[in-house]
């Protein structure tokens, strides 16, 4: 049984890490901790586990052997190296950090003290990603050319827990970035998955095109994001990542090949749509996406408890995710320049 405990209470704990956790027949809730304690007694009532009067008391529990890191972005890196350190395997939510030096300094105090560090990159264990990593791998469309991959909704003022216009999503100290770190490093992790290509170009342009704050000023990261990205092999597709698609989600990725066109989660109908050059259709009646308002089990806690116990490295480990980190990275380095970034 691994006994976990969870620091930052917000809406991603509850909705995802602490329901999963309670389904997760080999995980048991032992401790919460959130800088607003009402926040984390209540939920420990509700799970019948610990509420912490520190993160320090947490992590100096010698009973609990993981951490859910569901802090605000600032407070990842220092809370996760403090886990690594205090001998606690880590799920971090993402982004993983505010700087690619933060990032590594996360993987090294994994490497450095035998523990796990998994990145919340969901992406990876959607059923249909997975399926299409699978058809892309058997030439399902031919040698790949081009691609356009999408996250968009709405904005996080409305699904916070605290929802209004002073979320810390929209606080650059708090957040350090927008839509590219909340929704874009999804899709960033998510095309290296797909292809088993690494991004090798960059080039990218952030903005704040509508969302402003209580007092009427535009918020301090970016609302959009559009990147160009080079794949290895000279493949070129885009990145869309927006906080102003109101009305509907978009969670969709489209690859072209010589031999074909892949559509995954472009249509409710079916999760997957190949279509041939000949005009042909394959239909993969799969699963659904995740959305704000639809939540089913990410399959996350689950691999993570699993990794715990086997001692088996995650398949969203923190090493992997530094290639994605270092794409958003170097996103915001060229909206910022006007050039194209290359990345070793």
């Amino acid at each position: 049984m691994v006994k976990v405990g969870v620091i930052g209470c917000g809406k991603i704990a509850q909705v995802r890490h602490l329901p999963e956790y309670e389904e997760n027949g080999n995980a048991l809730l032992a401790g919460l901790y959130d800088i607003h304690r009402q926040r984390a007694a209540d939920l420990a009532r509700t799970y019948r586990c610990a509420a912490y009067e520190t993160c320090e008391d947490l992590l100096g529990n010698p009973e609990i052997d993981a951490v859910s890191v569901c802090a605000a972005n600032h407070a990842h890196a220092e809370l996760t190296v403090a886990a690594l350190r205090a001998g606690k395997h880590v799920l971090c939510e993402k982004p993983m950090a505010m700087t690619y030096a933060d990032c590594e300094r996360m993987v090294l105090a994994a490497r450095e003290n035998g523990k796990i560090l998994m990145v919340d990159h969901n992406q990876r264990f959607a059923k249909a990603h997975q399926k299409a990593r699978q058809l892309l791998k058997e030439g399902a469309i031919g040698e790949l050319l081009t691609f356009r991959t999408t996250f968009g909704h709405g904005g996080p003022e409305t699904w916070s827990v605290d929802p209004g216009k002073d979320v810390w999503f929209f606080d650059r100290q708090k957040a350090c970035m927008g839509a590219m770190g909340d929704l874009g490093v999804h899709k960033t992790d998510l095309i290296q998955y797909l292809t088993g290509r690494k991004i090798v170009r960059v080039m990218a342009q952030l903005g704040t095109l509508d969302k402003r704050d209580a007092a009427g000023v535009p918020i301090g990261v970016d609302d959009n994001a559009v990147c160009i990205y080079t794949l290895e092999g000279n493949v070129i597709g885009t990145m869309t990542a927006s906080w102003t698609h109101y009305g509907m989600e978009d969670n969709s990725t489209v690859l072209c090949g010589t031999g074909g066109i892949m559509r995954i989660y472009e249509s409710p109908d079916c999760a997957i749509r190949i279509v041939g050059r000949d005009g042909g259709e394959v239909l993969y009646r799969i699963d659904g996406i995740q959305t704000n308002d639809r939540q089913t089990n990410s399959g996350v806690i689950d691999h993570f408890v699993e990794c715990v116990e086997t001692g088996a490295q995650p398949e969203s480990s923190g090493e992997s995710a530094l290639r994605a980190m270092k794409a958003v990275f170097a996103g915001m380095e060229s909206s910022q320049c006007g050039r194209s970034i290359s990345i070793e």
